[in-house]
């Protein structure tokens, strides 16, 4: 079976080697991580890395062509896999739909129409065949009826809840957009001398170089580097994480946490009064749509200050948050991975 792929960010290709274990003679094609798979993707996800609008603007004529590039290509394709990326998958999937109208359209993790642009309900269920949804309240924004719930991807990738190794060892997480590292690094570094006496990991996305990681964290001598967030997670008795799915990581994992983020003025005041968000966690997001509660605290804008990241540190009550994270992964379920390979080899 020839399945078209179109998995931009490094997080849906992880999710994606999940899928393939549960896989038998399926051959990928599109834009997927080359390391994935035998074969020469059309294009590898490092291509389609943009920064900032200014870059997405450079490249928008180029995505254009690239879109046209996958609709010939489907030509060969058995099925269609979208992961994520809507920007790019759902234009990608009104010009697949139109141009094969009897081909399957799958489309696993569903872009968050729950927090932001939710007319994009009516347009994915009419260019998609399957929607998969990842979140178990994300489904109820689909009146048509095609989204289920198929289990979280993190729950195949994390098993089983770990125990704390290293109790004098500090997770610090600033990010992976560069905005986001240069406003938190000042503030963890300064948490981190506060708290010499212990061992300090600082988490850097796997993706960066030597290069990019020299200019834009400067002098991080005083902190173990770690491009492994899991396995620092399960080593850290504590964490300070900016937010993203970091937050779920670092739940399903059981290390307390506090997150910190810090967004552009302009930005802060779309999300928090016209978009109506009260919450930035995904963790917190998804408790309070189980039972109404929250696993952790959020310090935002200028709450974020050496002095009350410290607090936080020492006055997190850890067994109620080991409590709440529990009923969380309860929430959650079940992995996703062997539903979604089971649905993309079903004829």
């Amino acid at each position: 079976m020839k399945v078209l792929v179109s998995a931009l960010e490094p997080s849906s290709n992880l999710h994606l080697k999940e899928v393939l274990k549960h896989c038998k003679d399926v051959e990928l094609i599109g834009i997927f991580d080359k390391t994935i798979q035998e074969g020469v993707p059309l294009h590898d996800i490092s291509e389609m890395a943009i920064m900032g609008i200014v870059d997405a603007l450079k490249k928008l004529r180029w995505f254009f062509k690239v879109a046209d590039e996958m609709v010939t290509l489907a030509k060969e394709a058995d099925k269609v896999l979208l992961m994520d990326s809507s920007g790019f998958n759902l234009p990608l999937a009104k010009k697949l739909k139109e141009k094969y109208p009897d081909k399957e359209i799958v489309y696993y993790i569903l872009p968050q129409i729950w927090a932001s642009r939710p007319k994009r309900a009516k347009k994915l269920e009419q260019y998609c065949d399957r929607l998969l949804g990842i979140l178990p309240f994300e489904v109820d924004y689909y009146p048509g009826g095609k989204a289920q719930y198929i289990g979280h991807p993190l729950l195949d990738e994390i098993e089983n809840e770990a125990e704390v190794h290293e109790k004098e060892t500090i997770a610090f997480m600033p990010g992976s957009r560069s905005s986001e590292i240069k406003k938190l690094l000042p503030i963890f570094k300064e948490v981190r001398q506060t708290l010499k006496e212990k061992k300090a990991l600082l988490i850097i996305p796997s993706s960066f170089s030597q290069e990019k990681i020299d200019a834009l964290y400067g002098d991080v001598s005083e902190f173990e580097i770690s491009q492994n967030t899991h396995e620092a997670l399960r080593r850290s008795e504590f964490a300070f994480i900016c937010s993203g799915t970091a937050t779920l990581e670092a739940a399903l994992i059981g290390t307390p946490f506090t997150l910190s983020y810090i967004a552009k003025k302009v930005d802060f005041f779309i999300g928090t009064k016209i978009l109506n968000i009260t919450q930035v966690g995904l963790a917190n997001i998804l408790l309070s749509k189980a039972n109404n509660t929250t696993l952790h605290n959020e310090l935002l804008q200028e709450e974020v200050s050496v002095d009350n990241l410290l607090k936080e540190y020492y006055n997190t009550d850890r067994k109620q948050f080991a409590q709440k994270a529990k009923e969380l992964r309860a929430y959650l379920g079940h992995g996703s991975s062997a539903n979604v390979a089971r649905i993309i080899m079903e004829s």
